[in-house]
């Protein structure tokens, strides 16, 4: 069912922009979901469920197979150290996904819309560009992650994996059909099968409960070890998705709430609960792939473990579980079939946001899956594994240069008092969200400089 905003509405949301609106974000599901009126303890808790469900699309980005790798180094190589980077990493994200969700509600607009209607023609097309490349990158590390759980737990050969992963257009289309909160309860489910599997894996290694506290506070040995510190910004790079802020920002209209002040300030409060408490999942499932490397291959001496195959080859033998092999491979699946949904979202209102141009859904995904699959079946064909964890690696680069770009506008726009009105960010939100985008962009742009230098 398509949702048509009402012209006063949209008049209303127009103050600050160079552009009238056109049209809602994402039209097929904006406001499609019922939010229940009601006061006290009952009412507040409807008023949760109703605004839960955004943000662990969100935070599914953050637990996706171009993430493992980084934990898995880190854990081997370096025992717990860089769990506070973990968690460095993940407070970011939860404040940038506030900013986020705070521009769609605000405004109406999503962040590619947004983009489009400030700045100039030129700027927005090449701002376009950088995030179809950083989302076609996503989702090339979701083709390599899935294919190697096929390969994990049937057997099947890694070319013909990555090829199978183009059949999940079909079930995208299928949920799509059916409504926002379908996609939302299996995003939800898959979650639930990453969190339950990495949580049996924590029990089996029998992690050091005091050297993880320890580890949560930053040392500064991370500064002083360049393989360390290197790791330590990978994860970081790694950790923010760009492509999850313009998704953040517009899902956040997918809930039918009151188009005034209050109504605004209501779905922000919950979606901000909503999605703090869904990338808390996403600290825990990367932290669980921390500790369980630290405490199974580090602690065994396995120090160089980055590979994904390898860390499913070693986890039976070393845990003394048969199962925590596939508990592994399967998570590994689920990451990512669940990035793949919100990778198919985020590529339609990026496309529809920044050129206003709608294709139709299996012409949309079918394109960036092939743009994701041929790379993937070419490097598989000629280098094998190692060719696939190659491009893992790859793809998290062309992530870490996107990201400023996405960042930079978003902390622009919610502090431009125009544009927000009275939801525009103090001046507290405003010097840190300047700090940390400059910050990000350093770490990224010294990631990238590690990179192609080979150091």
């Amino acid at each position: 069912m398509n949702h048509i905003a009402d012209p006063t509405e949209v008049i209303a949301q127009n103050r600050g922009w160079r552009f009238p609106r056109t049209g809602p974000s994402l039209p097929e599901v904006y406001r499609s979901v019922r939010v229940p009126k009601g006061r006290g303890w009952w009412g507040v808790i409807r008023k949760l469920l109703a605004f839960s469900g955004p943000g662990y699309l969100v935070a599914v980005g953050y637990m996706d197979p171009g993430n493992w790798a980084t934990d898995l180094a880190g854990g081997s190589a370096f025992n717990y150290t860089l769990l506070s980077v973990v968690i460095i990493s993940s407070l970011m994200a939860i404040f940038l996904q506030h900013l986020a969700l705070k521009l769609g509600v605000a405004t109406g607009r999503d962040l590619a819309q947004a983009c489009r209607d400030h700045f100039h023609p030129v700027v927005a097309f090449l701002l376009w560009i950088g995030c179809e490349i950083a989302i076609a990158a996503c989702d090339l590390a979701e083709v390599i992650g899935s294919a190697i759980a096929l390969n994990l737990l049937f057997g099947l050969p890694l070319i013909w994996g990555v090829c199978l992963t183009a059949c999940d257009v079909l079930a995208i289309l299928y949920l799509q059909s059916r409504g926002f909160r379908f996609i939302e309860a299996l995003v939800l489910t898959l979650i639930g099968v990453i969190t339950a599997s990495f949580g049996v894996q924590m029990f089996l290694s029998k992690p050091d409960f005091g050297a993880i506290a320890l580890a949560s506070i930053p040392s500064p040995a991370i500064l002083h070890d360049p393989k360390m510190f290197y790791l330590a910004i990978s994860i970081l790079g790694a950790t923010v998705m760009p492509h999850n802020l313009y998704l953040h920002s517009s899902i956040a209209q997918t809930r039918h709430y009151a188009l005034t002040p209050e109504g605004k300030r209501e779905a922000i409060f919950y979606g901000t609960i909503d999605s703090s408490v869904a990338l808390f999942f996403a600290l825990f499932i990367n932290a669980a792939i921390l500790i369980v490397a630290a405490a199974t291959f580090y602690r065994s001496g396995h120090h160089e473990v980055a590979e994904i195959q390898d860390a499913y080859k070693l986890l039976s033998p070393l845990l003394g579980m048969g199962a925590a092999s596939t508990l592994f491979a399967v998570a590994l699946l689920a990451s990512g079939q669940n990035s793949t949904l919100t990778g198919t979202l985020a590529g339609q209102l990026v496309m529809e946001g920044f050129l206003r141009l709608r294709l139709h859904p299996v012409l949309r995904r079918l394109v960036t899956r092939l743009i994701a699959i041929i790379p993937a079946v070419i490097v598989t064909a000629l280098l094998g594994e190692s060719g696939t964890a190659q491009l893992l690696i790859f793809s998290q680069v062309t992530l870490s240069m996107q990201l400023s770009f996405a960042v930079i506008p978003l902390v622009m726009f919610t502090g431009d008092k125009t544009k927000m009105g009275e939801f525009v960010n103090p001046r507290w939100v405003k010097i840190f969200g300047w700090t940390l985008a400059i910050v990000i962009a350093l770490l990224n742009a010294y990631l990238l400089w590690q990179t192609l230098s080979g150091r």
